[in-house]
């Protein structure tokens, strides 16, 4: 099954990719690979999940967060590819969390977005992945996350 028919079958819409919110591209093309920069929980109607892991959003929020920004990397990728069937694997994600200083959960976190890559992918959606604590995050959001896709 492709990706574009897993997530109808999830009743996923990708959004239209975001616009840069400062001097960079929204993803690179090199070579055999897709870097896509850094994306954050954009919904429908603006950002989401604002807050600070282990302080005032839960590990629920926190995953759900994880799973926006990995949808929201998935549109940056159909806008830079045309079709997701042309990315042949996921090869790492890096997670940041926003996170009280005695916060540990960032896997559980970024789980989120690793398990939905995976049942949205496939195979190839098995990936390497750092999961990292931050003191901060642009527009207070609790979650951000770059990929690494092959093409």
């Amino acid at each position: 099954m492709s990706i574009e028919d897993r997530l109808k079958e999830m009743n996923i819409t990708l959004p239209k990719a975001a616009a840069p919110a400062a001097n960079y591209v929204p993803f690179v093309k090199s070579g055999a690979y897709l870097y896509v920069s850094g994306q954050v929980p954009m919904g429908a109607s603006g950002l989401e999940y604002i807050g600070k892991l282990g302080e005032n959003t839960s590990v629920e929020e926190g995953q759900a967060a994880a799973k926006l920004c990995a949808v929201n990397l998935l549109a940056q990728a159909k806008a830079a590819l045309g079709e997701l069937e042309n990315i042949k694997r996921l090869v790492k994600l890096v997670g940041f969390v926003n996170s009280a200083p005695d916060f540990t959960d960032q896997p559980k976190v970024i789980n989120g977005a690793s398990d939905f890559m995976v049942e949205v992918m496939g195979e190839k959606g098995r990936h390497a992945r750092s999961a990292v604590g931050v003191a901060a995050l642009p527009f207070g959001v609790a979650v951000e996350i770059e990929a690494i896709f092959e093409i």
